[in-house]
């Protein structure tokens, strides 16, 4: 039995299944498309180079298929939970920020990004001390620095709309 109650359930296991198999098989399609524009055909010399990519595709064309089907058929999985509030909850809590920071690497760069993504975390989920998240978030950022910008020579994103780092001289 489900360790979540229905009222308790974000989306069902049979919702996520039909959503699941609709993506593949539309990525499926597109690849196959992709692929005969290509040449998916067995021409004198070998394999055309969309051969291999049309069959991989038309295999998760019918296995997304098979699997819509089965999604569709399956009314007994439209009570059973796939993710109840409180895991739902958590994962969100982890994949928003992500996502802003992921936003914040293009527009103010990695170095400043990192250093306030890792403070926020350390405060919101750790718990700690301001003083120590904000210690520790601008520690690993100027340790990438160093080891990126000034060992390695591999510029990481400085920011697209706003360089921070330009004002103690860093282009």
């Amino acid at each position: 039995m489900d360790k979540h109650s229905n009222n308790d359930s974000v989306v069902s296991e049979r919702t996520m299944e039909i959503i699941t198999s609709s993506l593949f098989l539309v990525f499926a399609l597109v690849v196959m498309v992709s692929s005969i524009k290509l040449g998916a055909e067995w021409g004198s010399d070998g394999p055309q180079s969309g051969y291999f990519p049309f069959y991989i595709s038309l295999i998760m064309l019918v296995s997304s298929t098979v699997t819509l089907y089965q999604a569709f058929m399956n009314k007994k999985k439209k009570d059973e939970t796939f993710v109840g509030r409180e895991s739902f909850r958590q994962v969100m809590a982890v994949l928003i920020p992500a996502s802003i920071f992921i936003l914040l690497v293009q527009l103010i760069g990695i170095y400043v990004s990192s250093a306030v993504y890792i403070a926020v975390f350390m405060v919101w989920l750790g718990k700690y001390p301001l003083w120590k998240a904000a210690a520790v978030g601008v520690g690993v950022s100027a340790a990438l620095f160093v080891l990126f910008e000034m060992w390695f020579q591999v510029p990481l994103p400085h920011g697209t709309l706003f360089n921070p780092l330009s004002i103690v001289g860093v282009q």
